[in-house]
């Protein structure tokens, strides 16, 4: 977009994607690659995953913005939304988890914090 606000609608986004990101970090994101840390296993899946998306979105062509992975995700919880699936309520148990989709938005979590400095994490 050019223009007088593209500069404008291009922060906004960037703002809205950081905000979605943050929310899946505080909901589970965060809990889920600390425990990824600690579990092999689940860090091969959630790798695995990570691999998935960024082919998706074309990742080897063009860096892979928070504004990508925010509607990634969105289309990910949509589409399982669809087909009944919730988010887990309370802890989640990630040593046993194979829930695809919780899989999913969790490697979206690692995605958008690896790609991002320390200082500049939304």
């Amino acid at each position: 977009m050019t223009g007088l606000f593209s500069g404008f609608t291009s922060r906004a986004a960037t703002r809205s994607a950081r905000s979605v990101i943050n929310g899946m970090m505080s909901a589970f994101g965060a809990s889920g690659l600390e425990a990824a840390g600690r579990n092999p296993g689940l860090l091969a899946a959630v790798d695995q995953h990570a691999a998935a998306i960024r082919d998706s979105l074309h990742g080897d062509l063009r860096p892979i913005t928070p504004v990508h992975l925010a509607g990634y995700a969105e289309g990910v919880r949509d589409a399982a939304a669809e087909h009944g699936w919730t988010l887990p309520v309370g802890p989640i148990d990630w040593s046993a988890t194979t829930d695809w989709v919780l899989l999913r938005l969790l490697a979206i979590c690692h995605l958008a914090y690896a790609r991002v400095p320390a200082q500049r994490r939304p």
